[in-house]
């Protein structure tokens, strides 16, 4: 990812634990209030489950273990009171605006393109959306706690440190186990 993509990029700002993190909004597809979910067997620990969606299944990846952070609370329990949002993250590839192509946004499919993934993100806390005149971001550094491969920037919101992270690196090794 080159700095000049993350100049006009517009962020969804939350806090993971006591990490604040920034993803793309383009890749935001929703923010929904933490849903229960549905424990899939034999699933990786990081997968809290599956949750339906307007009749979609989604499969709903915990923000803190896959960012490899402690849990918030000592022992979180399934049967505890879940506090917290659930992000709707789009996954796979799209057609870019904008790249010619003429005509009325898409044709329905036809192009032999991957279809977009929904994926679920638990955070503790929606904290803003930024525009980027309104941080600084810098190309990606080593983040005490953080694998680096995770990072695509890091920023600054009033004052605070946050990481925009790279979602595909983060979800993509989960979606193909």
């Amino acid at each position: 990812m080159t700095e000049g993509s993350l100049v006009s990029a517009r962020l969804l700002v939350f806090r993971v634990g006591t990490l604040a993190c920034a993803a793309d909004v383009d890749q935001v597809r929703e923010i929904l209030p933490r849903l229960p979910t549905t424990r899939i067997p034999g699933a990786p620990p990081v997968v809290a489950g599956l949750v339906n969606v307007r009749g979609t299944l989604v499969t709903v990846v915990e923000g803190w273990r896959a960012l490899g952070l402690p849990p918030l609370s000592p022992t979180p329990s399934p049967d505890a009171d879940v506090t917290g949002s659930t992000i709707i993250l789009e996954m796979g590839k799209r057609e870019e605006p904008g790249n010619g192509g003429g005509g009325a946004g898409g044709a329905g499919g036809a192009g032999g393109g991957e279809a977009r993934k929904l994926i679920g993100f638990t955070v503790d806390e929606v904290m803003d959306m930024l525009a980027s005149a309104e941080t600084t971001l810098e190309d990606r550094k080593g983040l005490p706690g953080v694998d680096p491969t995770l990072v695509r920037a890091v920023g600054r919101r009033n004052g605070e440190l946050f990481i925009v992270l790279d979602i595909a690196a983060l979800l993509g090794p989960i979606l193909t186990s």
